[in-house]
């Protein structure tokens, strides 16, 4: 097994690095925005929410920024390109469906010709919500959601790590929840899908390590993006077409499908942005695996934590023992 212990390569960054393990686990940003000069970043769900505030946010501290989206043309990507054209930004909208590998494989080639090579970053950030009990879940939804949120991460994931392994370098972030590792009745499918990622992500990050590329797991709270309006969508689909006798089962929880607005949160969509560039700044080999984001509610970190421990008391001494360490320790 060839030395892919990369934390062993950083002895100069060890105070660094141990001031950033004394961080909270919440969005603790930083002073002094990171410079992101030179990096190229390539977003998935770009005409709303984190996505969106991402490439403006990537963009505005000097990155070079693929923002994508699908169904061009549609008015959000006239706004991010009057922002961009206003604003001087190196930002290019691109049509990108993470349900379609043609969709994908393209929109990752034109990325990569344009740098000539790999991306730098990769955010994987397009997802839907699709809630109430799971009996109430036909296949049409469930397949939905997990070919979005966690086969659409896969996607993507493949078909930039070919270049970023050449390059030995690169970073993927994958969105996930506080859902992700904590279980909410009447989430619907989300839940699942994004455990899912938790699991795939983790995994990758083990696996990645001889090529030098991180991966890094946004776990966000609750946020007034537009994931609230979509999901009503989603849901009122999903009632229309559902038979009595599974909707019979639920009734006070059928009759919040579809009405669920996000009032009230006065977060700041920008948290997640700013945790993912901070964490794009760290020197490679500090960077961490998990980030809940969230000023107030946290309540997976136990859970991570927990979960950090088992794999190190299980896995540490293992042949796969480095792999599990250097993503880990």
């Amino acid at each position: 097994m060839p030395d892919i212990t990369r934390r062993s390569l950083l002895a100069g960054t060890a105070a660094g690095a141990a001031l950033v393990a004394a961080r909270p686990a919440i969005a603790n940003l930083p002073q002094v925005e990171p410079d992101l000069t030179g990096k190229s970043i390539l977003i998935t769900g770009c005409s709303s929410g984190f996505g969106r505030a991402g490439a403006l946010y990537y963009a505005r501290r000097g990155a070079k920024v693929f923002a994508t989206m699908r169904n061009l043309p549609r008015p959000e990507a006239d706004e991010l390109e009057e922002i961009r054209w206003n604003e001087k930004l190196d930002l290019v909208v691109m049509e990108l469906d993470v349900l379609s590998q043609e969709s994908i494989d393209y929109a990752v080639q034109m990325a990569q010709s344009e740098v000539f090579g790999a991306l730098d970053v990769l955010v994987n950030n397009a997802g839907i919500g699709i809630t109430g009990p799971v009996e109430v879940q036909d296949m049409e939804a469930t397949r939905l959601a997990f070919d979005t949120n966690v086969f659409g991460y896969h996607r993507m994931a493949r078909a930039v790590l070919p270049a970023m392994r050449e390059a030995g370098k690169g970073q993927i972030f994958n969105v996930s929840s506080q859902l992700g590792r904590v279980i909410a009745p009447s989430a619907g499918h989300y839940c699942a899908t994004k455990f899912a990622v938790e699991a795939m992500s983790e995994q990758l990050a083990y696996e990645l390590v001889p090529h030098g590329i991180e991966v890094t797991i946004i776990e966000p709270g609750g946020y007034p993006t537009e994931i609230w309006q979509n999901r009503n969508r989603y849901n009122n689909a999903l009632k229309a077409r559902a038979e009595e006798k599974h909707l019979s089962g639920y009734p006070a929880l059928v009759a919040r499908m579809g009405t669920e607005t996000g009032d009230g949160r006065d977060t700041d969509i920008d948290d997640v942005p700013r945790a993912i560039a901070e964490i794009i700044a760290m020197p490679p080999g500090t960077r961490p695996l998990r980030r809940p984001v969230h000023p107030r509610f946290i309540p997976q970190t136990a859970i991570n934590a927990v979960s950090r421990q088992t794999q190190l008391d299980w896995l540490g001494e293992s042949s796969a023992g480095p792999w599990i360490k250097a993503v880990l320790d």
